[in-house]
């Protein structure tokens, strides 16, 4: 069969002893997980000389292909996978079960081969939680919160917040009726948080004791030449600013908060945080979050 096909033929030198991840996508060529997994694998290995037959690669799976391999994958001896574009919420269907974490965000990211089936999780909210934690000492809970965008970034940024208890939480999209879709999913959220959608890009909180976090979970400033999402201008005092977008590594968003003397961080401690806690879930051991920032520094040098 075609899709048989099209596996194998980027499966080549599979070993025997190995226990095999990978993550999926489609398109997969720009992804920089395996280079990520690695390093921690590596450094799990010095510990645990068993570490050293585990293997990550990436493996390109058009979305029509998707529910015939993963039972595939598993015959080919996978047990645990990471999912990106246009896989996290088309594979809900074929999981035999999914954490509450993740079934509140709506869509997966990790998958690990259990009791038979694959159980879906969610690490993207851990990642984002871990990485403004490490860039700016603070919880989310801390602040007062605009989400830019609409989509599935901003869906796992919004649970997030809502799952650490953050008071105020406001919502801008370009569509407004989509904004509109994404509050109502969490109408009834239990810290019963009230969400502000936005008609226009202003300073929906103005002066507040809690400072401010901008969080861009849109595609803009994927490219060089995309505009700022919003003019941070308008807000009162100096926002945090954190940009899920990682590369180019400083957007007009983030050019724009430095001018401004706004703390800023790109998406890269996202990245790192929710691989790291993906290959938690596989192995039950602690992973080295600056093995993996330094392998995603220098493959993105490269």
């Amino acid at each position: 069969m075609l899709e048989e096909t099209f596996l194998l033929d980027q499966l080549c030198g599979l070993k025997s002893n190995e226990v095999r991840l990978a993550v999926l996508g489609y398109p997969i060529k720009h992804s920089i997980s395996p280079q990520l997994h690695t390093a921690a694998l590596e450094v799990l290995a010095l510990g645990d000389p068993a570490f050293a037959c585990w293997n990550y690669r990436k493996i390109e799976v058009p979305p029509e292909h998707l529910s015939t391999a993963l039972p595939r994958l598993v015959e080919l001896g996978f047990c645990g996978l990471n999912l990106t574009i246009p896989h996290k919420v088309e594979v809900l269907p074929l999981l035999s079960g999914i954490d509450p974490q993740a079934e509140i965000m709506g869509a997966v990211n990790t998958l690990k081969w259990e009791n038979n089936g694959w159980h879906g999780y969610n690490t993207d909210g851990f990642g984002l939680s871990f990485a403004i934690r490490n860039a700016f000492q603070k919880s989310m809970a801390d602040f007062h919160v605009l989400v830019l965008g609409a989509g599935g970034a901003a869906r796992a940024a919004v649970a997030q917040c809502l799952l650490e208890g953050c008071s105020r939480l406001a919502l801008y999209n370009r569509s407004l009726a989509r904004a509109h879709e994404l509050s109502q999913t969490f109408l009834q959220n239990e810290n019963h948080t009230s969400i502000t959608v936005l008609d226009s890009p202003y300073d929906p909180f103005g002066e507040n004791e809690q400072p401010l976090l901008v969080i861009n979970a849109t595609s803009l400033g994927l490219r060089t030449d995309d505009p700022a999402p919003i003019d941070l201008s308008v807000f009162a005092g100096h926002p945090y600013v954190y940009d899920m977008v990682y590369n180019p590594p400083e957007t007009r968003l983030l050019a724009h908060a430095k001018d401004l003397e706004c703390p800023h961080v790109n998406g890269l401690g996202m990245l790192v945080g929710q691989a790291a806690r993906s290959l938690e879930i596989w192995t039950g051991r602690e992973v080295s979050f600056d093995a993996m920032n330094q392998a995603a520094l220098e493959a993105l040098a490269n």
